[in-house]
């Protein structure tokens, strides 16, 4: 099949950005080295993908589709593919169109499309007259690598939903590439969060205590693109709360150096693992279990300011004294039985979570002393 590819198109011009609309047969979409997805990897850091996987059900239901319409020729596909190279193309003013040379510039970026691109090669498999089948295409060119990175993630918060875990990996890489690439503009509020960093800063706490061997959390959290039976909590989920609750003013860990920050924030989660237990069938390690520990972590540590150190020993001391001092529905926090799965911890609401940090909180801060009167 020759690889190169003469169309008519439409130059459009947004700013600093260069496109052409044009459309394609799906036979040259399938031409060798003629695009490729940029899939993100969460298990490798310096890996530089943006999408996420492919959904396999997805693209078939689209496949399918195709094919249930060629025979009445009513099959319809009106959404335009958006693909992308980091060089130019031949355009020729004169009679509007563009010439594609797959040698020189492709493999072509598919920055949105992904699942549209694969159900027409899995419907062109079984159908060859597919092949015939055209779809519209806007082409991006003279487009960086991190520019097609902001372009993905613009397209899919801005018009349509993605996978925030996602969402947060992309942010994160943005914020890395701030001070040594020229990122394209952003929506402020995007901008805004990339800027602040905290996506980058959360994300390194979960992959921290995921990666970990000696961690409580080792290979429990479901990473972005990474389907993982082991998991009890998604990545988007714990970053919410480690942004919500840990990475904020009033959380004395934030004064440590970052390393150290992560290492005390391990040993965190060590020594409540230790006093609870992991052994049985347990949901501390799910939203319940993250979101109170999370939000408990902000007068904890304002406590531990005043220990020796922050060894899970030390941690260990002041937790079992605030799980003595509990009083009231949940005094059994600090208990194995309370977190078992379908114990009192499974049917937790948002008030409830608040209710018992309350009262750990004032456990926290009641001595043996004041108990000691009590009794």
């Amino acid at each position: 099949m020759a690889k190169k590819i003469r169309r008519p198109a439409a130059l459009v011009k947004q700013g600093d950005l260069t496109l052409y609309s044009t459309s394609l047969k799906v036979q040259h979409l399938l031409i060798p080295n003629f695009y490729s997805v940029e899939k993100l990897d969460p298990e490798d850091p310096r890996d530089k993908g943006y999408q996420r996987l492919l959904n396999r059900t997805r693209a078939k239901k689209l496949a399918d589709y195709i094919l249930g319409g060629l025979e009445t020729r009513d099959a319809f596909l009106p959404t335009s593919i958006f693909i992308a190279t980091h060089k130019d193309l031949a355009f020729d003013s004169s009679n509007n169109t563009i010439e594609i040379d797959i040698d020189e510039v492709g493999p072509f970026s598919v920055v949105d499309g992904q699942h549209r691109v694969e159900g027409l090669r899995m419907a062109a498999e079984k159908d060859p007259r597919v092949l015939d089948f055209e779809v519209s295409v806007n082409i991006a060119t003279n487009l960086t690598h991190i520019a097609q990175m902001c372009h993905f993630l613009i397209v899919n918060t801005t018009q349509k939903s993605v996978e925030q875990g996602i969402e947060q990996r992309i942010k994160a890489r943005l914020t890395q590439a701030l001070e040594v690439l020229d990122v394209p503009s952003l929506p402020k509020w995007i901008l805004k969060t990339v800027e602040k960093g905290e996506d980058e800063r959360a994300l390194k706490y979960v992959d921290f205590l995921n990666a970990d061997k000696e961690s409580s959390w080792f290979n429990k959290i479901e990473m972005a693109n990474d389907a993982n039976d082991e998991a009890t909590i998604s990545q988007k989920s714990f970053v919410k709360a480690i942004k919500k609750y840990v990475l904020v003013a009033n959380n004395p860990l934030g004064i440590s150096p970052e390393d150290k920050q992560l290492q005390i924030f391990l040993n965190y989660w060590k020594a409540i693992t230790n006093i609870i237990g992991t052994d049985e069938p347990t949901v501390l390690f799910k939203y319940n279990g993250v979101e109170l520990f999370c939000r408990f972590s902000i007068p904890f540590f304002g406590k531990m300011m005043n220990e020796p150190n922050f060894k899970v020993s030390s941690m260990e001391t002041v937790l079992n004294q605030t799980f003595d001092n509990m009083e009231g529905d949940y005094a059994g926090v600090g208990h194995t039985e309370f977190w078992v799965r379908g114990g009192k911890a499974s049917f937790l609401n948002a008030g409830a979570i608040n209710v018992i940090n309350n009262d750990l909180v004032k456990a926290l801060y009641k001595s043996n002393h004041q108990k000691d009167i009590e009794l």
